[in-house]
């Protein structure tokens, strides 16, 4: 087809060349043979067209065939894997499989425990007094550089006694200005 689009295009340009050099020698527009070639012209570009044509349709068949191919190949899978479930369906027995799965998850809740025993067994074990003191240590350490003080001593007070510290470092000026406003804070607060 392709073959034949080349030959239709080349026809066509000799007889546009042709139909030009045949027109520019008689001015009447009468001519037949300039008429004839004309025909010719439109004859062959309609010929094109149909082939064009046939070429877009067998390019479809050719996908529809292609698509059914597909479809054959994917059917004769699943059924490759049906077969292949039956067979399996077959030689499994449900009863047993259950049991050996209810068994398995037995032993595997088990050897959980066990485990777990081991660990604190070898805690309980390796854990002495050096290791909890080097805990207090990292944790007195971390606690120092976020800025809280822990002492021991200082276990069940609500607070720590910051407040004596603010009220020394604060002047004159300021504690009579604050002294002027807790009146005034106090009426509002009574107000509400």
């Amino acid at each position: 087809m392709d073959r034949e689009l080349r030959e239709l295009d080349r026809q066509e340009k000799q007889i546009t060349k042709e139909l030009k050099q045949r027109a520019k020698l008689t001015n009447n527009g009468k001519d037949p043979a300039l008429a004839a070639l004309a025909k010719h012209l439109v004859q062959t570009r309609k010929q094109r067209e149909k082939i064009m044509t046939a070429k877009a349709h067998i390019g479809a068949v050719g996908m529809n065939a292609t698509a059914m191919a597909t479809q054959v190949a994917a059917a004769a899978a699943i059924g490759s894997v049906s077969q292949a479930m039956k067979t399996t369906n077959a030689a499994m027995d449900v009863k047993a499989t259950m049991k050996t799965l209810k068994e398995f998850t037995r032993e595997t809740e088990m050897m959980e425990v066990k485990q777990e025993l081991m660990d604190d067994a070898l805690m309980d074990a390796f854990d002495n007094e050096d290791v909890e003191e080097e805990a207090e240590q990292v944790t007195s350490q971390i606690l120092a550089e976020l800025g809280v003080e822990m002492d021991s001593k200082m276990v069940g007070l609500n607070a720590p006694s910051n407040y004596l510290q603010t009220e020394e470092k604060m002047s004159n000026q300021e504690t009579e200005a604050l002294d002027s406003l807790l009146p005034d804070l106090r009426s509002r607060l009574d107000a509400l």
